[in-house]
């Protein structure tokens, strides 16, 4: 019994330092948050988050409006919308062969006043990743960058404005999901604990 409290002790440890600092090859951008307020710490996670200016040469900035501000987090206040153009992408730079968690948030919170929940395409280089269609969403995807950049870019299929939140990369170590492609998409993670602390 006392080595299994042991383990958890210690597995708990080595989660709370993970999540008190940024690891190398952390990336959290903030998406419309001005180069002036950038960056911070998010109180939730500890995690460092910076402005989306340098990875992206389009699109406007916004925030989701003000009666849904207590339901997020910092990162999700903010967006970024791009109205102009059929594809507007992200650039940002990776390391060839390494295996990363990509994340996107979506939160429209009505940042636009006009109610209508956006439906767009959200894609990694030319594949697709995903439609996004919803107020209030999370995307995650595994994959196995092949190049020193990569691509994510918002599709507009309709007349509704693609809009993000938070994209955010996590490099892992090669065993990590092993994979005979270069993406798996995400279903639904587990976490088993006591624990009541959050994982990033």
């Amino acid at each position: 019994m006392k080595r299994h409290h042991a383990f958890f002790v210690t597995l708990f440890l080595i989660l709370y330092l993970v999540q008190a600092q940024d690891p190398i090859g952390f990336l959290n951008l903030d998406c419309g948050l001005s180069i002036q307020d950038s960056p911070y710490k998010e109180s939730s996670t500890g995690l460092t988050y910076t402005s989306d200016d340098g990875s992206v040469h389009s699109g406007k900035t916004g925030k989701i409006a003000k009666e849904f501000e207590s339901l997020y987090n910092k990162p999700e206040l903010t967006l970024r919308y791009f109205p102009d153009g059929l594809r507007n992408c992200y650039n940002v730079n990776v390391t060839r062969g390494t295996k990363y968690i990509i994340k996107a948030s979506f939160v429209y919170g009505n940042y636009d006043g006009l109610n209508v929940v956006p439906d767009f395409d959200l894609y990694i280089g030319p594949n697709m990743w995903i439609t996004v269609n919803t107020n209030d969403t999370q995307e995650e995807i595994l994959h196995v960058s092949r190049s020193n950049s990569l691509q994510i870019c918002l599709i507009k299929t309709g007349t509704s404005i693609p809009m993000i939140n938070t994209l955010e990369l996590r490099p892992l170590a090669d065993d990590v999901y092993p994979t005979e492609s270069s993406s798996l998409s995400y279903y639904f993670r587990a976490y088993f604990s006591n624990s009541k602390s959050y994982i990033e």
